[in-house]
């Protein structure tokens, strides 16, 4: 890995562009190999390497002279203020690095939706089964700082956001792309632009390579030259297909141990289907799969049971930041008497969201925050039939609507958070969301 790291950069004048956890794992391996011609961090905010022969760029002109430096490794998420074609430096990044020197063993896996829980499920299940494993990717932990934990045989187990993915060059031995919905509207502009990203995915494959992807998202013809899977709930010409709790692949038949696992909904029956597969295409049997299946834990904040106060269940799904995966946790979970939606207005449309509320009689929808009040709006001025406008709840902020919700759900039903929105501008993101929704739902006072 270093190598190549060494050769991409020597002679070469390097800038860092971002400086977060991310950033600092990438200077530490620059740092490694002594091979650039100089290195300069670049970030909006003041910041203080420790070694005192890296440059520093900071305050809001940070990207005004990009074409001054040979390659620049971007963070996920930062936005460039020109397309990536008008630049005379080469952009790169971590992950591609990353990719570049190891994607034979890589298992990379994106999606709108349900990524961190395929990935984490997948990883759990190969270390269960005795299997050389290591998460790495969209989870926290910089790709650069497990290197020493990668070994000839490791499977690397790789969660990829669209920032990651957005201008990479290279794609993984086995690439999933799960499904792709209106997300990062606010990043990328265009629903046309945020595709390309998550298609990338695949988009650099070889003919030896494989793509587990959903029936709805199949490459175009021509653009994608590994095998295919595909994976469907409603297709009888699937590769892998969900039938109820059932998943069939190839001579495979397999039951969904639903009772003995802690995975709510249809939603996660289809994860689940994914997971199956792969292991399956890794020489795991029923039997392994299935006993790890048993002890996998759900991650937090993704329709979590976190616990009940006055025999009222509550559950935490602020992960949801669109309105299918709130349709899904409604779905999911039994006897629902209040849902909680609502944050940052990144401009995604609700109509699917709110003709299925109209459609379902859940007692108590509680709207707070922009997007609670512009589906609250929305719903008054264009949905003259929505049934039982009553049940519209309209509060401000998160502590309002629990405070709305402990008041209105019934003893024995279910109180779910599930947004269908982003966080940000009012929490610092979805964890800490659903961090302060058990502490307000489940402490004796407000």
């Amino acid at each position: 890995m270093l190598n190549i790291l060494k050769e991409l950069v020597t002679d070469k004048k390097v800038l860092i562009l971002g400086y977060g956890r991310e950033g600092k794992s990438t200077l530490h391996r620059l740092l490694q190999t002594n091979a650039s011609a100089s290195l300069t961090i670049a970030d909006q905010s003041e910041v203080s390497p420790e070694d005192p022969s890296v440059h520093v760029l900071s305050g809001p002109a940070y990207m005004d002279h990009l074409d001054d430096y040979d390659l620049v490794f971007k963070s996920p998420g930062i936005v460039l203020p020109r397309d990536p074609s008008e630049y005379s430096c080469r952009f790169t990044s971590q992950m591609e690095v990353f990719l570049t020197a190891y994607r034979e063993q890589i298992i990379g896996i994106t999606g709108t939706k349900g990524k961190s829980t395929v990935t984490t499920m997948l990883y759990h299940i190969l270390k269960e089964n005795g299997r050389d494993a290591v998460l790495a990717g969209n989870i926290g932990i910089p790709a650069f700082d497990i290197l020493e934990e990668i070994h000839a045989g490791t499977k690397i187990v790789c969660e990829l956001s669209c920032h990651q993915l957005e201008y990479i060059h290279v794609s993984p031995h086995i690439a999933v792309l799960l499904n792709i919905h209106e997300e990062h509207l606010d990043h990328y502009g265009t629903m046309e632009r945020y595709i390309h990203a998550k298609q990338q995915i695949y988009l650099h494959q070889r003919p030896e390579d494989l793509l587990v992807c959903d029936l709805s998202v199949l490459p175009k013809e021509g653009t994608c030259q590994s095998r295919i899977y595909t994976v469907s709930d409603h297709c009888a010409t699937a590769d892998i297909r969900l039938d109820g709790s059932r998943i069939r692949f190839e001579q495979n038949d397999f039951q969904i141990p639903v009772q003995d696992i802690h995975l709510l909904g249809h939603h996660n029956h289809i994860d689940i289907a994914f997971d199956y597969a792969i292991c399956r295409m890794l020489g795991l049997s029923d039997e392994e799969f299935e006993s790890a299946l048993k002890s996998y834990e759900p991650l937090p904040h993704r329709l979590y049971f976190i616990g009940e106060r006055a025999h009222v269940r509550y559950y935490d799904d602020s992960i949801s930041t669109i309105g299918d995966t709130t349709i899904q946790a409604l779905k999911s979970v039994p006897d629902v008497g209040s849902v909680l939606i609502g944050g940052m207005d990144r401009g995604i449309e609700y109509d699917d969201l709110i003709t299925w509320l109209s459609d379902h009689p859940i007692p108590h929808i509680i709207l707070m925050s922009d997007t609670g009040k512009r589906i609250y709006d929305e719903i008054r001025q264009n949905y003259p039939d929505f049934s039982s406008p009553e049940r519209l709840v309209l509060v401000d902020t998160l502590e309002e609507a629990v405070a709305a919700a402990r008041t209105l759900t019934a003893p024995g039903a279910a109180c779910v958070l599930s947004p269908a929105a982003a966080s940000y501008g009012i929490f610092k993101n979805f964890e800490e969301r659903g961090d302060v929704f058990k502490k307000l739902a489940l402490e004796q006072e407000l």
